[in-house]
């Protein structure tokens, strides 16, 4: 018979809590080479015993932080609804990966560490639930497109597409900043960037005739 994980008391996840959100900030910082356990621990406010005592190793608090994060990205592709307006369901989902970008920058810029050094520690979560969860969402877009309600095009690189024009915000967002200029760089951009890839995406998406 298999042995059941202890239950953890309110303090326990308390403190574990704290450690990834100190180990959120450091890692976002520095990427996964560049944290230490040492730096965790000093943003979190305790010892470097203490904080070995909820996490063994770096490596443990940095897989946790991932599986959340796909957890949190995955969460508005899963809510893109087969039954629904195809457009509507899409304009939702520009709406809710920048609103992502504007809530989760720190989480946007873990992720994009991740993959810029060739995913090491996450590309199983990335071949096996993102891919599973990709496939399923594509074939629905495909269903509309040869209903004839979008226009057709390749669902993968729409995706795509919408993961990059979304993120960049979260991930260039201090370049956006200067660009856009003072008048331009409050939380107002991201509604004008909404508008904008709603335009750029739902208008090339309308069935033609």
């Amino acid at each position: 018979m298999e042995a059941t994980a202890p239950r953890r008391t309110r303090i326990q996840k308390e403190k574990r809590e704290l450690i990834l959100e100190a180990a959120l900030e450091v890692f976002s910082a520095n990427g996964f080479r560049g944290a230490t356990i040492d730096q965790i621990a000093e943003a979190a406010g305790m010892s470097k015993p203490n904080l070995l005592y909820y996490f063994r190793r770096k490596e443990d608090i940095h897989e946790t932080l991932m599986q959340r994060l796909l957890d949190t990205w995955l969460a508005p592709l899963r809510e893109l609804d087969d039954v629904g307006d195809p457009l509507t369901e899409l304009r939702a989902y520009i709406r809710r990966k920048l609103e992502m970008a504007r809530d989760y920058p720190r989480e946007s810029r873990l992720f994009a560490n991740e993959i810029l050094q060739g995913a090491p520690r996450i590309m199983p979560l990335l071949e096996g639930e993102l891919k599973e969860l990709v496939d399923e969402k594509a074939a629905v877009i495909r269903g509309w497109m040869h209903a004839g309600r979008v226009a057709e095009a390749d669902p993968y690189h729409l995706i795509f597409s919408i993961w990059a024009t979304t993120q960049h915000y979260a991930d260039f967002d201090v370049q956006v900043r200067a660009v856009l200029g003072p008048e331009r760089s409050g939380d107002e951009r991201f509604e004008g960037a909404a508008l904008f890839l709603e335009r750029l995406f739902i208008d090339g998406l309308k069935p033609k005739g």
